[in-house]
């Protein structure tokens, strides 16, 4: 079992090229669900496998309260597996293709409202290296809506100023080009004329746009920290991630008028259903306008 796992995982990062935080659910959903068919129902190869031993295992994991997304996730990555081995005559059967995909209700994300933007940009000026990287990053985030997975894989040849564009590397190694309007255009300039050099070190042959103290690509978690400190002295109290000024971008777009498809290409989502999310946010701002404001709402 363990070697068809390896196989599989094999399978999706040389031929699917599937992301690497994608691989990392694949393989933790997997070795869960093999665990369970080893320990608990005790069957020796996966063309065994039954439905009702899925069936089991998805109960399993609700008795350990997982959620109906994470449950969700682990059927998605059970299927995959299951087609992979039936495709490739590992098992001459596929016990996961009757087993239902648990429905989770989608939540609203948490945004910033515009004057919370403003106030987190306006705290990362400053005149110094760090403040200049800080303050591109941030413009760029949200100006783009790009992911911070894609945003920290920027090389300095994927950003045109002169057409104000920057060029990033999505999910499965989709390219997509995101127009940059002026302000995070002028900060992203004011970062590679002053700011990034500062960075370099003796190190001047690095390609990544956004480094870190050691002149290095800075990492997830470095953007993390970066982040946090400025929510803070921002002022802002909600729990602030990455991925807010990602929802927030979307979110203003569609409220002051843009098109779903156009603002589905920006945000590199494969399904437009990913994207309608965001009006539902849209609708919801809309009613507390009118009930705040309406008389007789």
């Amino acid at each position: 079992m363990d070697e068809d796992l390896k196989n599989f995982m094999q399978f999706l990062l040389v031929e699917k090229r599937v992301a690497k935080n994608t691989l990392l659910s694949y393989e933790r959903d997997l070795k869960n669900y093999l665990r369970y068919l080893k320990n608990v129902e005790a069957v020796e190869t996966l063309n065994h496998v039954q439905k009702a031993h899925i069936v089991h295992f998805l109960n399993f994991l609700k008795e350990q309260g997982k959620s109906p997304k994470t449950l969700a996730r682990h059927v998605a990555s059970i299927r995959a597996f299951h087609q992979f081995l039936l495709r490739n005559h590992t098992a001459n059967q596929d016990p996961s293709i009757l087993i239902e995909i648990p429905k989770s209700e989608r939540s609203i994300p948490k945004i910033l409202s515009l004057e919370e933007v403003e106030r987190l940009l306006d705290i990362a000026y400053g005149q110094g290296h760090f403040a200049l990287r800080d303050k591109a990053m941030l413009e760029i985030l949200y100006a783009t809506g790009i992911r911070v997975s894609e945003l920290i894989q920027i090389d300095v040849e994927h950003v045109n100023l002169t057409m104000g564009f920057v060029t990033v590397i999505g999910k499965s190694n989709k390219e997509r080009i995101i127009p940059v309007g002026g302000p995070a255009a002028e900060s992203l300039k004011r970062y590679l004329e002053h700011g990034r050099p500062n960075f370099l070190l003796e190190n001047r042959t690095e390609d990544s746009l956004f480094l870190n103290h050691h002149g290095k690509r800075l990492s997830r978690q470095g953007f993390w920290k970066i982040l946090k400190k400025l929510a803070n002295e921002a002022g802002i109290k909600d729990e602030l991630t990455p991925h807010t000024l990602r929802h927030s971008f979307a979110t203003h777009l569609l409220q002051n008028g843009a098109d779903l498809r156009a603002v589905q290409e920006m945000l590199g989502h494969a399904d437009i259903s990913t994207t309608q999310i965001y009006t539902q946010l849209s609708k919801t701002r809309l009613m507390d306008v009118y009930s705040k404001f309406h008389p007789r709402a």
